[in-house]
């Protein structure tokens, strides 16, 4: 694994592909995103990613500070990395919300969660976790139903030179920690595998 540099700047050509994405005609439900200066198109998420999605989200709602919010359809644009990441899900303060027409910026997410599908888990194990580690997101947790017949669930933190350090990894079954502002322990035994 490469070490990368914190790059806020966008790279050129970044308005056009941000203005691509945005033109983007896709069908409801689906997911567009820009991975790597590429605009991909993932079908909409099955019910178990979506009850999965679902169950982490009463999760975190329980224990957030009154201004922070758990979005589920929230762009963080990773200009540094050519990236446009539509995360499962992410957590932020409201104070950090967006000028009207400006795009957020991952770095100024609390937590961003991925919960991969049989055709795109790469993306969420390679390259979203450089482009997250890159803009400085503080945690990363990464729901793998997919990994090598073993679903994960793996916890990055502490993002220095564009890269992660892995703070816990348990088969489901097993416990992840979110540490503070969060201090929840999540039960992976109840995350459906399909």
């Amino acid at each position: 694994m490469s070490a990368l540099t914190v790059d806020h700047e966008p790279h050129e050509g970044w308005d056009d592909l941000v203005r691509a994405w945005e033109q983007t005609d896709a069908p409801e439900g689906y997911k567009v995103e820009i991975i790597e200066g590429i605009i991909t198109v993932s079908p909409a998420p099955s019910w178990d990613h979506n009850s999965t999605a679902y169950s982490l989200l009463l999760l975190l709602a329980a224990v957030i500070p009154a201004d922070w919010k758990v979005f589920q359809t929230q762009e963080a644009a990773v200009p540094g990395r050519m990236g446009l990441y539509i995360p499962d899900l992410m957590v932020a303060a409201e104070e950090d919300r967006p000028a009207p027409g400006d795009l957020f910026h991952a770095g100024r997410a609390k937590l961003v969660v991925e919960i991969t599908s049989r055709g795109n888990a790469n993306h969420d194990r390679v390259a979203k976790l450089h482009g997250y580690a890159q803009a400085g997101v503080p945690l990363y947790l990464l729901l793998d139903a997919w990994h090598s017949g073993r679903p994960t669930a793996t916890l990055y933190g502490e993002p220095e030179g564009g890269t992660y350090r892995m703070l816990q990894s348990v088969e489901y079954g097993g416990k992840v920690t979110l540490p503070p502002p969060f201090d929840l322990t999540i039960d992976t035994t109840e995350f459906p595998v399909s």
